[in-house]
């Protein structure tokens, strides 16, 4: 008979309580995306029992609570994919944890949407259909309700994918295949839908191509000098000086619709006084915080750190105030077609509309935000301070830009195509420093130029899925929305 000491016993218990611990933790592991799905379903019911509540027993009460619900869903998946694009570089450079980022961001974007929404929305998304086509209220709720679905599910297909997407375009996408599906091919603007596939060219081309040469210029004018510091005393108050102009006619154009209509020419004048006034606050400042930095690129980040996480907040504001129409504008033409019983070009959003699509875009950013946000701030190329503020001052000149242009761009392709301009950049100027030094080695200590091509400093990967993402995502929304539509209207009322 053999006989257990009592310290025997303990450990025994600690080896199965330990065991216990880890089928717990790993439990919860599994179970921790759960609880995101959760939290979602909530808040989609919560919106469906708030537009029935707001709207009472009405012959449309069904299609508006239903219409709430799908809108909840659209305002949590841009959340999710889209929020990413602002506070990607920002948490990539570690100017920003990413609890920081998240908390920014929500407030931001929550406030942009409240503040600045607007009052009215299109509700054909972008002239793209004929409204003639589909005056009929029935006709036109039962169209809305499948392009705000079938965007909500391509954009959380692409969340899955890890692949950046634009939101605008889903919505599009959306509108066309059920305006096709009700009224055929003659209902579309083509001209209109050629504008917006030109953009999808465009957008990331430019907003690149202007980030590689900020970064260019930072290189050329702080980087690459004898005496950083002195050279970052001189140019940084200047870029903090045109990071302030720019975003300033940028909410002064696109953020401020409720507060008043702003011309190009007059945002433009009210970007350039706030830009020379931070130019004049931030001299000061940087000289201040300048001192007894070392002599070295690493000094040079703290000093584009701070600007760096205002810009963040300020691109979450404005796009808060823009985007969050694409979850909340078919909702409220529907909540406009059910209690007036006709289509209008234009319907006032109601606050409790804006609300569902504020805190759904909250919600999604917090719940879901983060993956998107690893894999635009860190995994398609390195960021540092520097490289994340040319990202974001690119996303704002390029916005500028395109407005002087008259060219219909999306902000997640610009802000995602920054990113490759500086890595791309990065790239090239790598090979070409890597060619300049082989000439000056003797040719055993030279570098193969194979070995040079593998040195690759942008994931293709990445490049190839986000591209692929961009090109399928208004036919794969305007296919999933036609299905939807001939679903929908199957339905008897």
């Amino acid at each position: 008979m053999t006989h257990t000491s009592k310290d025997d016993q303990w450990s025994t218990l600690d080896r199965d309580l330990n065991r216990l611990s880890r089928v717990e933790y790993a439990t919860m592991h599994v179970s921790r995306p759960l609880v995101g799905v959760g939290i979602s379903l909530a808040f989609i019911v919560i919106a469906a029992l708030v537009a029935g509540l707001v709207t009472g027993v009405t012959p449309g009460m069904l299609f508006i609570v239903a219409a709430a619900a799908f809108g909840a869903y659209m305002a949590l998946n841009i959340g999710a994919n889209d929020v990413a694009n602002n506070m990607g570089p920002a948490v990539g450079a570690q100017a920003l944890s990413m609890t920081g980022a998240i908390v920014i961001a929500a407030i931001c974007e929550s406030a942009g949407a409240l503040i600045a929404g607007g009052d009215v929305v299109s509700t054909i998304s972008k002239g793209i259909i004929d409204p003639a086509s589909v005056a009929d209220a029935r006709i036109f709720t039962w169209a809305m309700m499948s392009a705000l679905l079938s965007a909500a599910i391509w954009v959380n297909i692409a969340t899955w994918f890890s692949a950046p997407v634009s939101t605008t375009h889903a919505v599009v996408g959306g509108v066309l295949g059920a305006g096709v599906a009700a009224a055929g091919l003659t209902a579309v603007s083509w001209p209109t839908m050629g504008a917006i596939a030109a953009s999808w060219v465009i957008s990331p081309l430019l907003g690149g191509l202007i980030a590689a040469a900020v970064l260019a210029f930072v290189k050329w004018r702080i980087i690459y000098r004898d005496d950083k510091i002195a050279a970052a005393r001189t140019w940084v108050p200047v870029l903090i000086g045109l990071m302030a102009a720019t975003f300033a006619a940028y909410l002064a154009l696109k953020g401020l619709k409720r507060v008043a209509e702003i011309d190009l020419p007059t945002a433009l004048t009210i970007g350039l006084g706030v830009g020379v006034a931070c130019y004049l606050a931030a001299t000061p400042m940087i000289r201040r915080q300048s001192r007894g930095l070392e002599n070295r690129n690493k000094s040079l980040k703290t000093l584009f750190a701070v600007p760096l996480v205002i810009s963040a907040a300020l691109l979450s504001f404005a796009h808060g105030a823009n985007d969050v129409a694409n979850a909340v504008g078919p909702l409220a033409a529907i909540v406009h077609a059910q209690q007036f019983g006709a289509f209008a070009g234009e319907v006032a959003i109601p606050v409790w509309v804006m609300i569902i699509g504020a805190f759904g875009i909250s919600f999604g950013l917090m719940l879901f935000g983060p993956r998107l946000i690893r894999i635009v701030g860190s995994q398609i190329t390195k960021l540092n301070p520097m490289r994340a503020y040319c990202v974001a001052l690119a996303a704002a000149i390029t916005v500028i830009v395109a407005s002087w242009l008259g060219l219909p761009v999306s902000s997640t392709h610009i802000a995602v195509g920054a990113v490759f301009g500086v890595g791309f950049f990065r790239e090239w100027h790598a090979e070409r420093r890597a060619r300049q030094i082989n000439r000056s080695r003797p040719p055993a200590r030279r570098l193969a130029a194979e070995e040079r091509r593998r040195r690759k400093l942008v994931r293709r990967s990445h490049f190839m899925t986000i591209v692929a993402a961009w090109v399928v995502t208004v036919p794969a929304a305007a296919l999933l929305s036609a299905g939807l539509f001939h679903a929908l209207s199957l339905i008897p009322v």
